[in-house]
């Protein structure tokens, strides 16, 4: 997508198919639009064409207190530069509240088409010293967050055939960071939330598609040296969101890694794996002795989804046992 911080071109090409990035008539829900990432992703899907709904709380980022200066703003942006938005202050984090999102969008446009789960917080701590509130403040805004969002743009979306929902996961949730257990686990769980939602949205012309961004927002910045801060530029995660968001792209499932021009699917994959005697249960010094093989990702690869995960490992057992 080049070195640009703005995807200002029209159209781009992905897997020799040119696609075209234009969002007029579309209705697009961004949540934590008030700053960083999703004032960055409300800006562009506006200036290309799409209705937004800002929605921020205008909390902390530990997700404290509220104000609407936040969404205000935004919204005031886009209105300058001749785009159409309205303001929502509601938290994510309230099942109704969340309602109140999409209901916005409604009201006001009459459909939702994108959905960009964006919406966040972050209390950091180690998970020995974490308080169960602080773990289930961040899960609840990130993952519960996605999860009451994204049930009322479902129903929508189905009736009309069409829906681009997008993710925001992290590095985080699918490697780990330290004092970030409550993140991290929210973060993994959206994962398994797309994953599902690919399935259940194929047939009704919805997409799921997540991110794990590299950003200097006000949630990182601290985690920023002042050489890579700069060039974290949220204007370059913006560029996969409104690919993903285009009718055009109708790829779903993805996970994309992306920051500072840099771009790469992550993938979910299993091993060959080994196959032990199925008359009895291997001991664990049998399974210790092959632990090697068992860990070798040379030949690994990705499952459609959990069916097929299994149903191939009980191929693989069954042909096993008729070599035998």
């Amino acid at each position: 997508m080049g070195s640009n911080t703005e995807l200002s071109i029209s159209k781009t090409l992905i897997r020799g198919t040119i696609l075209a990035i234009n969002y007029e008539g579309r209705v697009a829900v961004i949540t934590g639009a008030g700053a960083g990432l999703g004032r960055s992703h409300a800006l562009f899907l506006a200036k290309h064409g799409a209705k937004i709904v800002v929605n921020d709380l205008g909390g902390t980022v530990e997700g404290k207190g509220g104000s609407n200066s936040a969404a205000d703003a935004v919204v005031k942006e886009i209105r300058d530069a001749d785009g159409i938005a309205v303001a929502n202050y509601d938290s994510v984090a309230d099942e109704q509240s969340a309602k109140n999102i999409i209901q916005t969008a409604l009201n006001e446009y009459g459909k939702i088409d994108i959905l960009v789960n964006n919406a966040g917080n972050n209390i950091e701590n180690s998970f020995r010293k974490m308080s169960m509130d602080d773990f289930r403040a961040v899960v609840d805004v990130h993952l519960m967050g996605a999860v009451y969002c994204t049930q009322a743009a479902w129903q929508p979306m189905i009736d009309q055939g069409y829906g681009r929902v997008i993710m925001t996961t992290s590095a985080a949730g699918l490697y780990g960071g330290h004092g970030l257990s409550n993140y991290a686990a929210a973060k993994i769980a959206m994962v398994g939330l797309m994953n599902s939602l690919v399935l259940e949205g194929r047939k009704r012309g919805i997409t799921v598609n997540a991110i794990a961004p590299m950003a200097m927002t006000r949630m990182s910045k601290d985690a920023m040296d002042d050489k890579t801060g700069p060039l974290l530029k949220p204007e370059f995660v913006t560029s996969i969101v409104a690919l993903l968001a285009a009718e055009d792209h109708k790829g779903s499932g993805d996970i994309i890694a992306t920051g500072a021009g840099y771009y790469s699917k992550i993938g979910i994959v299993e091993g060959a794996g080994v196959y032990f005697d199925s008359d009895a249960p291997p001991s664990p010094d049998a399974i210790a002795e092959r632990f090697e093989e068992i860990c070798d990702l040379t030949a690994a690869r990705p499952f459609p989804d959990a069916f097929a995960a299994v149903a191939d490992a009980m191929r693989n057992v069954l042909r096993n046992l008729k070599s035998k």
